[in-house]
């Protein structure tokens, strides 16, 4: 029950057996509980890090336990103020690769300037991927976003990616959650973790992007217009940040394998409760379309249904109602 505050089951097992005999030694607290008594002592001293016990005043070398109110609140706090950092990190990478694409969208094609080269056209851009997939030592990170890939890129990064695997380069990539519906990506992203690969993926993401080595970066100019380019730079000031928005992006999506299909009957799935959000901040169902990677006739399949569950007679109402039942 408390493993998303830092508490995996056998330490919320000991601390709960703290509460109810605070007295217990190690020992008593073991046979209770089915542990050994090197697992008592290793989740003992976790939830001393985690400030749930804390040294007894009445006998030394004791300890208490904190009463769950005060220690627990004391956790979602400390959370509270690591998600809020991890967002004005996130903030701050999405900030960097806007300034970045504007700062350099006037350059002549193909020239470099400050660390940074605006590449025009197919052969430019896979011609600079081929030369930093071949030098990779490392590391490979990348953001693929828009749902299905096209069989052309897929082929042009086949060789790129095998070799790299094979070479022992790690590779982490992020899709769409609607890559799960098409089987030709879904195809690849299998093979790419057959070779080793990590694959997730996530209901809403940011501009492409693809890391090598932590130390070079490429993104598009405008994810809406790919015919401006991308952008290749090498600048510590940059790269930096655009690493912190993949990682915060890896971290809030799931592993290809796994289940991204509602826990219960009625809990929204992360796709759903992303399209509640955006079609609840006026964004047309297209454009929301476009967001998640899905067609415009799924939207609207996928609204229809949610709007069955809710009984709402509006979309409206459907956003009422969702957020009435904690869902948003």
């Amino acid at each position: 029950m408390l493993k998303a505050l830092g508490l995996d089951p056998s330490t919320e097992a000991i601390y709960r057996g703290m509460l109810a005999d605070p007295l217990g030694g190690v020992a008593e607290l073991g046979h209770r509980l089915g542990l050994t008594e090197t697992e008592v002592r290793e989740g003992l001293d976790r939830l001393v890090d985690l400030e749930l016990l804390r040294p007894a005043r009445e006998v030394l070398g004791a300890l208490r336990p904190v009463r769950p109110e005060v220690g627990l609140e004391t956790l979602l706090r400390r959370q509270e103020e690591e998600l809020a950092r991890r967002q004005e990190e996130l903030a701050r990478g999405k900030a960097a690769a806007a300034q970045l694409a504007s700062d350099f969208a006037e350059l002549l094609p193909n020239t470099e300037v400050d660390g940074a080269e605006r590449l025009v056209g197919l052969d430019a851009i896979q011609s600079r991927l081929e030369t930093l997939a071949n030098g990779i030592a490392r590391e490979c990170l990348a953001i693929l976003p828009g749902g299905a890939q096209s069989m052309d890129s897929r082929e042009a990064s086949r060789p790129l990616d095998e070799r790299a695997l094979l070479r022992g380069v790690e590779m982490r990539t992020i899709y769409q959650d609607s890559v799960r519906n098409d089987p030709a990506t879904l195809a690849y992203a299998r093979w790419l973790t057959e070779l080793g690969g990590q694959v997730r993926t996530g209901p809403l993401l940011p501009q492409r992007l693809l890391v090598f080595d932590r130390t070079t970066a490429l993104i598009p100019i405008d994810p809406l217009n790919s015919r401006l380019g991308a952008l290749c730079t090498s600048s510590p000031g940059i790269v930096a940040p655009l690493v912190t928005l993949f990682e915060q992006t890896w971290e809030t999506a799931v592993p290809l394998g796994a289940d991204r299909s509602r826990a219960d009957g009625e809990a929204l799935t992360p796709g759903e409760r992303e399209l509640l959000k955006l079609l609840a901040s006026g964004m047309t169902d297209e454009t929301a379309g476009k967001q998640l990677g899905v067609s415009l006739r799924t939207v609207r399949r996928q609204m229809s249904a949610l709007m069955e569950r809710l009984h709402a007679s509006s979309r409206f109402e459907a956003g009422l109602r969702a957020a009435q039942r904690g869902w948003l």
